[in-house]
């Protein structure tokens, strides 16, 4: 069965990395997957090349971006459609609006099913409400020439359903799956991140992990430092991950006290982050809005406590006060990271059960497997209906 897979760039996000774990896999179990993305922005790194030397089948589409561009959109949806004239796949399988959008249009006329993966939504509190309600009806439009659409995680399917955007019975969830072998197998490292931030070896570092864009809302893991710096004078934040807002963060930290800029690292785009769990002692997420993240799947695979905003599937992953703590705010977060701070013992036993929740249900063969099973339903359903 032929599977064209369209997503709108092949940065480091959380969509990316589950191609790179998955398809390989799906071509064992006898697929022949495509893969389709666009360019990254600047700064958010390109797993394009990761999967042509995994042997993965990728081609780039000109024109496709993170950005609206009428020229740039009619371009790709152009190829697409010539793209997939020539493929024939079984099944277009789509992910986030852009990339759905422009997927499922080039894919009209052909025979083949369509798949949609939410990756979390910007359906609501995000743009203004009469843009917000557009993106809705473009969402509902899609959605009914759309033979499945996937949730990464149950919140994110009951917004779906509550925004009125596909009935029930038309949703799956099918959370992420990533590589997780070298994470669980992973042990506490000797302070090669320390050395390398400059930080003192016994400095408790959080790691704020993921793209730096106004969705993630990083300025708030400077907000609970701030809060946290004289009661736990060994805490110091990393971020990792690159994008629009690094100008403004790294401002952010130069106003600091001097004291407090010393205890704020920024790493930039990092394509292999697994070794850099080994010094971390929790991550810290403070999204407003997510489907189920990938870096607290991948913290907890590593052993870490994770501390999040409660929003999406998060609660999904952590267990409050078994794995991590959910806040609604920056104090809430603060004090949630303060209560691992206080007790190390209890956050390293908190990560060892993290670890165990997360390591059949988010691992690569549990989404390769997935994934079969909603193929092999849609393609039979096509084929019942022809």
């Amino acid at each position: 069965m032929r599977i064209a897979r369209v997503l709108t760039r092949m940065n480091l996000g959380g969509p990316a990395r589950q191609v790179l774990a998955s398809d390989p896999l799906l071509a064992r179990r006898g697929y022949e997957v495509r893969v389709f993305a666009g360019a990254p922005e600047p700064g958010e790194g390109d797993l394009f090349d990761q999967a042509q030397r995994r042997g993965i089948d990728i081609v780039r589409v000109p024109g496709l971006g993170r950005g609206w561009s009428l020229a740039g959109d009619l371009r790709a949806r152009a190829f697409l459609k010539q793209e997939f004239r020539v493929f024939q796949p079984a099944i277009v399988h789509s992910h986030a609006s852009k990339a759905g959008a422009l997927a499922r249009s080039a894919a009209r006329g052909l025979a083949a099913g369509r798949v949609h993966t939410f990756h979390g939504h910007v359906l609501e509190g995000y743009f203004p409400a009469p843009l917000s309600r557009g993106l809705i009806a473009i969402e509902r439009k899609l959605a009914r020439e759309t033979d499945r659409i996937v949730a990464v995680s149950h919140a994110t399917a009951d917004d779906l359903v509550r925004l009125g955007i596909a009935s029930e019975e038309r949703i799956v969830v099918i959370p992420p799956g990533v590589e997780l072998d070298a994470l669980l197998e992973l042990e506490r490292g000797a302070g090669e991140l320390q050395r390398r931030l400059g930080a003192p070896l016994d400095a408790q570092l959080v790691g704020v992990i993921g793209r730096l864009a106004p969705v993630k809302a990083p300025e708030r893991a400077l907000d609970v430092l701030e809060l946290l710096a004289e009661r736990h004078p060994l805490l110091q934040l990393v971020f990792v991950g690159d994008g629009e807002l690094r100008g403004a963060l790294e401002r952010r930290i130069r106003a600091l006290p001097e004291a407090l800029r010393e205890r704020a690292h920024m790493l930039g785009a990092v394509e292999d982050v697994t070794p850099l769990y080994r010094d971390l002692f929790a991550v810290l997420l403070t999204s407003q809005s997510e489907g189920m993240p990938v870096a607290l799947i991948e913290a907890a695979a590593a052993a870490l406590p994770v501390v999040s905003t409660r929003v999406g599937g998060c609660a999904e992953i952590v267990a409050e006060e078994r794995t991590g703590y959910l806040g609604e705010g920056v104090d809430e977060l603060a004090y949630g990271l303060s209560r691992l701070l206080d007790d190390p013992v209890a956050a390293r036993a908190m990560g060892q059960r993290a670890r165990l929740r997360v390591a059949s249900r988010h691992s690569a063969e549990s989404l390769a497997a997935r994934l079969d099973k909603l193929y092999q339903a849609v393609a039979q359903e096509r084929a019942c209906a022809s």
